[in-house]
């Protein structure tokens, strides 16, 4: 397939990409600068340059293609409603341009309920859940629709995500921090596996499904602050809830939260068997740890 991929020089795009071409499939990736066009085309792809502000780039893009990868979000969480507005907007883009085709449009989201249809069932924030419940009902429309749920963490080498600032964090502060008891669980998978489900997703899955991209689906928080304490050599302790906001800032409310969700029907589906490290296994090696 001739696949048009957003985000394809982010960090599950730039892992998804290789995975394609490997497969057999021709790339397009949406490039906004110099440095991702470069990027991409290292990688073997073709490049469409824009950004997802540039609707007729968009159009042309999917337009060209077997399909559609959306990958790209814009991280700016002091926008962030804006940011999932225009995400919405992107998406319906893509299943105007699919409709009646049968061709995939994989979108990534948050951990969203296995079924869209009813309302929310699993624990935890669902971001961006209206946006994927949309991207579900494409499958009403002829458009081979799937959801790529990804956890909380996506880690791996070069991770400036969640777990970087709950690290940076505990250097700042001296002390490797988890709220209260640190009973909260966040979910994880490697980059490279959550890259390889969204290859599975594109290739297999079936209209209007949700996968969820799980390795681990609730790591005691607890655990995670204290792997990082021993890499820094500083104490894990507890904050309490009321002073949890002065200590982790904006982060606060994700750290002290449980989340978590279900792969079983994922893995049964598509066949995937995560095969990359795990966030504690991650969390051993040094590269978490330099500035």
């Amino acid at each position: 397939m001739r696949l048009f991929v957003t985000g394809a020089s982010g960090w599950v795009g730039s892992a998804l990409v290789p995975e394609l071409i490997a497969a057999g499939h021709d790339v397009i990736g949406l490039a906004r600068s110099d440095a991702s066009a470069a990027a991409l085309t290292a990688a073997g792809a073709q490049v469409q340059r824009g950004d997802l502000h540039d609707r007729d780039s968009l159009r042309a893009g999917a337009t060209a293609a077997d399909g559609v990868v959306h990958l790209a979000f814009i991280h700016d969480f002091t926008r962030f409603e804006e940011n999932q507005r225009i995400d919405r907007e992107v998406v319906d883009l893509f299943g105007e341009v699919l409709e009646g085709s049968d061709r995939p449009l994989v979108i990534a989201s948050g951990l969203v309920p296995l079924d869209t249809g009813k309302p929310g069932s699993s624990t935890g924030p669902m971001i961006r859940h209206a946006t994927a419940a949309a991207t579900i009902q494409l499958a009403e429309r002829g458009v081979r629709s799937v959801v790529l749920g990804l956890p909380t963490t996506v880690h791996g080498a070069g991770d400036h995500g969640f777990i970087r600032r709950i690290v940076d964090t505990a250097r700042e502060k001296g002390v490797s921090g988890y709220i209260d008891d640190g009973a909260h669980t966040w979910p994880a998978t490697h980059r490279l596996d959550a890259a390889h489900l969204a290859l599975l997703a594109v290739e297999k899955a079936p209209a209007g499904t949700v996968v969820h991209a799980l390795a681990e689906p609730g790591i005691p928080t607890r655990d995670i602050a204290e792997a990082i304490a021993r890499k820094l050599d500083i104490p894990a302790v507890s904050i309490p809830s009321e002073k949890a906001t002065d200590h982790f800032g904006w982060l606060a409310a994700m750290w002290g939260t449980s989340i978590t969700g279900d792969s079983g029907p994922t893995r049964e589906l598509l066949g995937w068997a995560p095969t990359h490290p795990t966030l504690l296994e991650d969390l051993a090696q040094p590269y978490y740890f330099e500035n």
